[in-house]
């Protein structure tokens, strides 16, 4: 029986996707680059900054230093723009309310900087509790190391099994599987169900509301 809920953050419980585009987008060009359709930015996003910012790169400019340019500019428009676009996905509401009212714990995992996702959950997310909003720490592993979904799982003294891990890429699928937790991946974020399946989803959702069938046929 499920007691706690760890969610991934962008494309997950946030559509974040055009800000990030946009912000990423403008340092590329900044620099010189060309930009990318907002779609390309599914594929680009998800790990860190400077991953997408490699991503985004030509391969003839992927040395370190030029990918570290343009991820610390890309963060800096980012930070002035993020809200400019972002927002729930529909039915995510809906859903937190439910889970809430149901007395299940409530946890975010994301590979944005620490702070940050914190503000974004509390600026966007105001209305819901979550037990424990984690982003990136220096010097601790990014997802999909298990490290950061475990640490939540000491800080609720909650068993993994008894986690259901909510994601939308294969990295947080990863996760789940490496963290012991029940993989479970929507299919509204920014991947397919093909990469979900092939990284370790034991279950599909189209709509946020479905997550409460698959809690009640626990």
């Amino acid at each position: 029986m499920f007691k706690a809920i760890l969610f991934d953050l962008d494309g997950t419980l946030l559509n974040t996707l055009i800000d990030l585009a946009e912000a990423m987008n403008a340092s590329l060009v900044y620099f010189g680059f060309k930009p990318h359709s907002v779609e390309a930015f599914k594929y680009f996003v998800g790990e860190s900054v400077e991953v997408e910012a490699r991503r985004a790169l030509p391969e003839s400019a992927r040395d370190n230093r030029t990918v570290k340019k343009v991820a610390e500019y890309s963060q800096q428009i980012y930070a002035n723009c993020w809200q400019k676009h972002t927002k729930p996905y529909p039915g995510i509401p809906e859903l937190l309310d439910e889970l809430q009212h149901r007395g299940l714990r409530l946890a975010i995992l994301s590979n944005k900087i620490d702070s940050f996702t914190k503000i974004m959950a509390e600026k966007l997310l105001p209305q819901w509790r979550f037990d424990v909003i984690q982003g990136a720490l220096p010097g601790v592993a990014l997802k999909p190391h298990p490290d950061l979904a475990l640490r939540i799982v000491t800080q609720l003294k909650i068993p993994s099994e008894q986690f259901l891990y909510l994601g939308d890429s294969n990295i947080d699928m990863r996760t789940a599987v490496a963290a012991g937790m029940y993989p479970v991946g929507c299919l509204w974020g920014y991947r397919t169900a093909d990469e979900l399946l092939k990284d370790g989803a034991r279950a599909l959702i189209s709509t946020p509301a479905e997550l409460l069938k698959i809690l009640e046929a626990q």
